[in-house]
């Protein structure tokens, strides 16, 4: 009788620490979160994005000249300010694609999730995936991304977009012409099938295609121009244009560029 009270009054005890052990644990991981909360917004950037290098970029890259190029700088000051960034993948997908798991769990455009074939057939007629031996071999690279709006206009900021290692252009948007605005130097122009020239002799002779596919259609798009097949359309392009001149017919839209 006695050894069933012990009994009793152990198992109570080591309840009574599982449960103390568990609320100091639960208030434990509340404070970490409140911590963190206070620190980090939503989206899991920091909260104060001032012009302050963080503490431990400032030793490394605080007395480095303006505009000149830092390597590794973007990625470091990235995953100071947005912890949950990383690099799951390389730039361009290669021929060990299917190495990388993450982006295989995932439809586009999170993933390739479903495109296995596809892609594997369109690598093996490509061959290169990568940017230029030139531009490679530099062990820091300066890149400007130029947008399609009409912001830069008679700014003249061609010569000093041109000035930089890496110039990223968007879908079909127009360098001749406007060289002195834009630039005229294009590396990287990416673009999806309804956003892209359509015109061979229009892309610029030294720059690079990058296909930025959204849905399982733009991957099969690509196949049709890779194997120089008839190119089936992922969108009914004269059927919405139809569609949008009717609307500017009625006055319900108004087309500025004359363009539809």
């Amino acid at each position: 009788m006695g050894l069933l009270v012990f009994m009793r009054n152990l198992l109570l005890a080591l309840c009574l620490f599982l449960v103390l052990g568990f609320l100091y644990y639960s208030a434990w991981k509340l404070h970490l979160l409140r911590w963190e909360d206070s620190k980090y917004d939503k989206l899991g950037f920091l909260l104060n994005l001032d012009s302050k290098l963080p503490p431990e970029l400032a030793s490394k890259y605080a007395n480095l000249s303006e505009g000149v190029c830092k390597p590794g700088y973007a990625s470091a000051l990235m995953s100071v300010i947005f912890p949950k960034f990383s690099k799951p993948a390389p730039m361009f997908l290669d021929d060990s694609f299917r190495k990388w798991a993450r982006i295989r769990d995932f439809v586009p455009p999170f993933g390739i999730k479903g495109q296995d074939n596809l892609i594997k057939a369109i690598l093996s007629a490509t061959k290169d995936y990568r940017l230029t031996p030139a531009l490679d071999s530099l062990s820091c690279r300066r890149c400007i991304i130029v947008g399609n709006g009409g912001v830069l206009a008679n700014k003249s900021l061609g010569l000093k977009i041109d000035d930089y290692d890496v110039v990223v252009r968007l879908n079909s948007a127009p360098v001749k012409g406007f060289e002195k605005d834009v630039g005229g130097k294009t590396t990287l122009r990416i673009t999806y099938p309804e956003g892209a020239i359509q015109k061979m002799e229009q892309y610029e002779k030294d720059s690079l295609f990058v296909l930025a596919g959204f849905k399982w259609q733009d991957f099969k798009w690509l196949k049709y121009i890779v194997y120089k097949e008839k190119v089936s359309w992922t969108h009914n392009i004269q059927r919405e244009k139809e569609f949008l001149r009717k609307l500017v017919k009625a006055r319900v839209i108004t087309d500025l560029t004359s363009g539809i």
